[in-house]
């Protein structure tokens, strides 16, 4: 009996798994990144998100844009079944995060709801920032401020970068996902 439970688990577990590689190997892009999940030893790698467009969104805990938590989370529920993908980045590289991965979880998790995939602090601008931010400010631009937001299409060739005061909620960006989708 416990064998045939084991053959059934590894039945199950083997095609999950070799999709994984698979899709690891295949892509050759910027998101071929292992990153840190928030207050976590797991790490995820972005290639599992091919053919689906990206939000990427550089986020911070004590930052009067803080509230779009809210609304990411919206975008989040509103099109992840269509494929979007928010993915969101806390960084210091404003002066407005926390100190503590605990205390930057509470706030997003806790505090805001956040269901979306929240990345490890890192810095997003200068030559310290993370190679995912590096790659897109090479595409458009470095973010000026915290809650910039990165709209990365399915095929990773296009990037549109959205500024602070673009409201994840705006006419401008859910046109913008619509068409990406």
């Amino acid at each position: 009996m416990k064998r045939l439970k084991n053959i059934v688990l590894a039945s199950l577990l083997a095609p999950s798994l070799f999709t994984f590689s698979v899709s690891a190997a295949e892509c050759n892009d910027f998101t071929n990144q292992d990153v840190r999940k928030l207050r976590s030893k797991e790490s995820i790698n972005l290639c599992q998100f091919k053919d689906k467009p990206l939000l990427i969104v550089n986020t911070a805990s004590n930052c009067g844009f803080t509230p779009q938590f809210e609304q990411l989370e919206a975008l989040h529920k509103e099109y992840k079944e269509q494929g979007l993908v928010v993915l969101g980045f806390p960084s210091d590289s404003f002066f407005q995060e926390e100190n503590d991965e605990k205390d930057t979880a509470e706030m997003c998790f806790i505090n805001y709801g956040v269901t979306f995939n929240m990345m490890a602090t890192s810095d997003v601008k200068g030559s310290d920032a993370n190679p995912i931010f590096k790659h897109l400010a090479d595409k458009t631009r470095s973010p000026s401020w915290n809650f910039n937001k990165y709209l990365v299409s399915k095929d990773r060739q296009t990037v549109t970068h959205f500024g602070s005061r673009v409201k994840p909620q705006s006419d401008e960006l859910k046109q913008a996902i619509e068409k990406a989708l």
